[in-house]
């Protein structure tokens, strides 16, 4: 009979996440971390790239089930963006997302997870702003809050994006509805 699980894969895959983006993350540092051996991380994971990949699968969840649940709200566009960018309002925790981006980019199965995401977050853009808005919005989002990390200090994230993003909408002909 298994034994049962003290700690549950998810709250490990969580705590792994966060040593990663701290750039420490190996099985004696999750073991710290979570309360469970060195032995048992293997035996869930495999392999310290194994644990990687896992990790960053379950931000991959994370973010899909956010973008779904901000999809199914009734708000615009902008406010839609700006409710995706709560992980990067700290200078210091955008740049720890860079780093993580760089794994996903090298691993073909996490490469896979930002190309579905990408196809889901452009049909909810695209459902506010009519068909090919979308790749155009996330594409410009992406790029404002790169700027925006170079000089964080001329505004608040939430800020700059409605302002940039609202440019770029007034642009569109027809705007964008929520």
């Amino acid at each position: 009979m298994p034994r049962r699980k003290t700690r549950s894969d998810e709250d490990v895959l969580d705590a792994a996440l966060a040593l990663l983006r701290e750039g420490r993350l190996t099985f004696a540092t999750l073991a710290e971390a979570s309360g469970l051996s060195g032995a048992t991380l293997v035996q869930r994971f495999g392999s310290k790239d194994g644990l990687r990949q896992r990790a960053l699968l379950r931000a991959w969840d994370q973010l899909d089930a956010r973008t779904a649940e901000l999809a199914a709200q009734p708000i615009d566009a902008i406010e839609l963006l700006v409710g995706l960018s709560g992980q990067y309002d700290e200078i210091e925790q955008y740049a720890e997302n860079l780093m993580i981006l760089r794994e996903d980019l090298r691993d073909p199965v996490l490469r896979a997870r930002g190309a579905a995401w990408e196809i889901e977050l452009i049909a909810a853009l695209d459902a506010r702003c009519g068909p090919g808005t979308g790749a155009l919005l996330a594409a410009h989002w992406q790029g404002a809050v790169t700027w925006w990390a170079f000089r964080p200090e001329r505004a608040r994230l939430d800020v700059h994006l409605r302002e940039t993003l609202g440019h770029l909408i007034d642009l569109l002909p027809g705007g964008c509805s929520s």
